[in-house]
């Protein structure tokens, strides 16, 4: 285990002082909400422990105060953490105060009202003091889209959330030029600002027009040291929340979010949602349980671009939909950055050199065909790169990406 990369996200992406209380946290593997899991997959979440206890140990003598917490895995991204984690995150009194006037059951449930969740951030407030500075969050599944976060950074914590994280991103998406992959993520963001439509198309027969209209196009870029700052590491990323009930056409899955698909899965999208899973592959089945049981999980989330140069695999969704040269689309919870749907899921899917077109006025404008970036979209490479080696503009080598030129994880 690379200690030093470790450091560096306390020190380079967190901004962590000596004055400072981190929390941070992993989850354990939950037969009850995951049933049997084979050995590989077992291997895998054993690994994401260990780099969990490695990652609190390497803040002790950085920050005033490390927290580190295990807990039973939710079974889903997006799903809000335990009573445990709140309290170890916002302190007893905090959730004392949100458990007696009912509020921290209807959060965890998702089924807050939007006074509800005013009022639990005003109790918040009043507890600031007891609640932590910055959050490392490697669980298997994601907090990116958990009222806990939103409400963690809404009261000035720094986040950083690392689902699936494995220790060899730290030598290769962690190592990237920070300074280089903001210039790229912000020229991408400009390339799509002035849209009102965005459309994607793939050789595997995706194709899905979706609305932007007013959503801004948000930016992950790694630095997350000003109060309330939050994203994923590794980062590198455009992404907006498209207009609910505006999205349309298909996606073809060839990956579920660790592993490739043995056939393709198709989804049909119609009005903003997924109205139809078809496919024999286990993971279609999988997601048709998980629609028919939660309708707001066929939400159409979000729309996102892979901005970082050294992201490579394909088999780890964390990274892959970081790949220069990747759009990803997302299904469920949209409301923590800009969308207006909650729900208990969240889930990413990687296309492969996609063509990525931007409509505005009636006209349309390609700014990406089959994964290479149009002359002028992204701004001339840097003499000196540091760390990581200088790459190419256009995207990873083919070499690095799976055959064919359709979906992704």
């Amino acid at each position: 285990m690379d200690i030093g990369a470790l450091e560096n996200i306390y020190l380079l992406n967190l901004g962590v002082t000596r004055r400072e209380r981190v929390l941070v946290f992993t989850d354990k593997v939950s037969p009850k909400k995951e049933g049997p899991l084979p050995p590989l997959e077992l291997e895998r979440r054993a690994g994401l422990l260990e780099i969990g206890r490695a990652a609190a140990l390497a803040g002790r003598g950085l920050a005033k105060e490390i927290i580190y917490r295990q807990y039973a895995a939710t079974g889903a991204p997006a799903v809000e953490p335990p009573k445990t984690l709140w309290a170890a995150a916002f302190g007893a009194g905090c959730v004392a105060a949100l458990s007696s006037k009912g509020l921290l059951k209807e959060i965890i449930n998702k089924r807050v009202s939007a006074e509800g969740l005013g009022e639990a951030g005003r109790i918040i407030r009043r507890h600031k003091r007891d609640a932590v500075d910055a959050v490392m969050a490697l669980s298997n599944y994601s907090t990116t889209h958990t009222i806990f976060r939103k409400l963690l950074t809404g009261a000035g914590a720094r986040y950083a959330s690392m689902p699936l994280f494995d220790a060899g991103m730290l030598s290769g998406p962690m190592s990237v030029d920070y300074r280089e992959l903001k210039r790229l993520t912000s020229a991408v963001a400009r390339a799509i600002r002035g849209a009102d439509w965005l459309e994607i198309t793939a050789g595997n027969g995706t194709r899905l027009l979706l609305r932007k209209g007013g959503r801004r196009a948000r930016q992950d870029n790694g630095d997350y040291r000003k109060p309330g700052a939050a994203g994923n590491l590794p980062a590198g990323e455009v992404y907006l929340a498209p207009l609910e009930g505006t999205a349309s056409g298909r996606l073809v899955l060839e990956w579920a979010p660790t592993r490739k698909l043995k056939s393709p899965v198709t989804l049909l999208v119609s009005r903003g949602v997924v109205t139809e899973v078809l496919g024999k592959e286990p993971f279609a089945e999988e997601l048709r349980g998980r629609l028919a049981a939660c309708p707001e999980c066929a939400n159409i989330a979000e729309l996102g671009i892979g901005t970082n140069k050294l992201a490579k695999r394909p088999d780890n969704i964390l990274e892959s939909e970081k790949i220069l040269g990747t759009v990803h689309v997302a299904l469920g919870d949209n409301h923590t950055f800009g969308g207006r749907v909650k729900a208990p899921f969240h889930q990413d899917f990687v296309f492969f050199r996609p063509t990525l077109t931007a409509i505005a006025g009636g006209k349309k404008g390609v700014i990406m065909r089959k994964g290479i970036w149009m002359a002028g979209v992204l701004p001339p490479p840097r003499k000196t790169s540091f760390p990581g080696t200088p790459v190419s503009d256009k995207n990873v080598s083919d070499k690095n990406l799976p055959a064919g030129s359709g979906g992704g994880p």
